[in-house]
């Protein structure tokens, strides 16, 4: 399972790092104003619908699905059910699809109403929102394609899709002058891109002769077990990209620049997230599904925990590093051109603020795998709407006193709030031990956590001092140091806490 892991997610670090080069390109050009807040609501509005009915709902229910009607049928059978599950999503999706065009200045009312007092920026966000969103349409159908592929035990596609987003967005950016504005270049490449992803996922599908076609519909017992399934998990994949459209709500209310520093602070904490939390969510969807389908629950329960102790090992280091040392990382990241020192400050609070809840944002996919596996959607929708509506409260109380940290801040725990009832709810019904040696586990991972951040903190006081005449790179020179400063000590910590057994056995795993 750790080899498909490093696959999907060797693919997603380098989308991450694309990405962050798209991000930097885009802070350099757009800046933290008005154009830039504008295109961030055209590229949050199709992403937050296909975080919310794509990846999240639709791979919740149909990967699950899709293994136990090809467990139980074969190819056939398989193929049947992946044909109607295509015809039916690409019809609903192309409903979507018309019905946003058509109302859009509506729709922008609701989702950005802070945009109502500058027509000419309203104008915009409705103009770049009717390019970007055919993007949610085409992105539909590459996790429709990308579900069927993992189940077939085939990752790297579907990984690195998200690469070509990035690579696209760069090309028309860097051809800005040739568009009306450097929103329209952004947005306009969040479109090309949609073809570029469909067009790797279809040609890899086709060439298994795998292909899903248009095919009568028909509510057979599958198909209805599906539907069943995605109702109670588009409920439960709502509450973090509801937590993000609130956030997109109540920014266009705050000073220019508010969204922007949210867009960026999420930006890098999202790296882990991608990089960790989804390569792992998507290995142990398929694992856990195939092995309590067979009847294996030991070994599904055993790829649960190997899933846990993997997501720690990588993500205590952000956490830490995104607590101690956040103004660096993004003023090395994203303070040149248009995007200021100021810019880069109010970044980097909003970054802290929402590492406090990097793990749970991180471990969120392996912990609700148990249910999914099991075709229960519907248990961890109770733990999401918990912590939305706590979330949502947090985030009316703290936006008037901390701006977009407070929106931040309650997003963390909100995040809290729904992996903890998570957690509670699978020991409850018998899916997950916390006994001794897991919550030691745990215990190691915070020592280890904090003697980095100490390092790191250390580090970077005395960088500062030891380059203050340094003018040119600076802050990337002090971001290098404490990497190196900062991997060494962290691994020496993982070494004599848990010793070089657990290392090996992990990677066995």
């Amino acid at each position: 399972m750790l080899g498909r892991i490093f696959t999907v997610g060797g693919y997603t670090l380098l989308s991450r790092l694309t990405g962050l080069a798209r991000d930097i390109m885009l802070a350099a050009i757009l800046g933290a104003g008005p154009i830039a807040d504008a295109f961030l609501v055209a590229w949050r509005l199709p992403n937050n619908f296909r975080a919310i009915f794509a990846e999240g709902a639709f791979n919740t229910a149909f990967v699950p699905a899709y293994a136990h009607v090809h467990g139980k049928g074969g190819d056939t059978s398989a193929r049947l059910f992946a044909d109607r599950i295509f015809t039916l999503l690409f019809l609903s999706q192309l409903i979507l699809l018309a019905l946003a065009w058509a109302f859009m200045p509506q729709a922008l009312r609701v989702l950005a109403p802070g945009f109502t007092d500058d027509a000419e920026q309203r104008q915009l966000a409705i103009e770049l929102t009717r390019i970007t969103f055919p993007y949610l349409l085409l992105i539909t159908m590459v996790t429709l394609y990308g579900g069927m592929l993992n189940v077939m035990q085939r990752f790297a596609s579907a990984a690195g899709a998200s690469i070509l987003l990035n690579l696209s967005m760069m090309a028309t950016l860097a051809l800005a002058a040739f568009f009306p504005s450097a929103g329209h270049a952004a947005a306009w490449g969040v479109l090309i891109s949609g073809f570029l992803q469909y067009s790797l996922l279809a040609g890899d599908l086709a060439r298994h002769g795998t292909l899903p076609r248009f095919a009568m519909p028909r509510l057979d017992e599958d198909v209805r077990a599906f539907f069943r399934a995605i109702g109670p998990a588009t409920l439960g994949s709502m509450g973090t990209q509801v937590a993000v459209f609130a956030d997109t709500i109540i920014a266009t209310f705050l000073a220019a620049g508010a969204l922007s520093a949210l867009y960026y602070a999420e930006r890098l904490y999202q790296l882990p997230i991608g990089v960790i939390g989804i390569a792992v969510g998507t290995v142990l969807l398929p694992e856990m599904s195939r092995r309590i389908t067979a009847q294996d629950v030991a070994g599904a329960a055993g790829a649960q925990r190997r899933a846990f102790d993997f997501t720690l090992l990588a993500t205590v280091p952000f956490v830490a590093a995104f607590l101690t040392v956040p103004d660096i990382i993004v003023r090395a990241a994203f303070a040149r051109g248009a995007f200021t020192k100021a810019d880069a400050a109010a970044a980097a609070a909003t970054l802290a603020a929402y590492s406090i809840g990097l793990i749970p944002f991180v471990m969120i996919r392996s912990a609700v795998a148990t249910f999914y596996a099991r075709k229960d959607t519907a248990t961890p929708v109770k733990a999401s709407l918990t912590g939305l509506g706590a979330n949502l409260l947090l985030k009316i109380g703290l936006m008037a006193p901390l701006a977009q940290i407070g929106l931040a801040l309650a997003t963390a725990v909100g995040a809290w709030i729904n992996l903890l009832l998570v957690l509670g709810f699978a020991v409850r019904a018998g899916y997950l031990e916390l006994d001794r040696l897991m919550m030691l586990t745990f215990a190691k991972f915070a020592v280890s956590g904090l003697v980095l951040a100490g390092a790191l903190w250390w580090t970077e006081r005395f960088a500062a001092v030891y380059f203050a005449q340094m003018h040119v790179l600076r802050d990337e020179t002090i971001l290098a140091l404490l990497i190196a400063v900062g991997a060494f000590v962290y691994g020496f910590s993982i070494l004599v806490l848990f010793g070089r057994g657990w290392l090996f056995a992990l990677r066995r795993g």
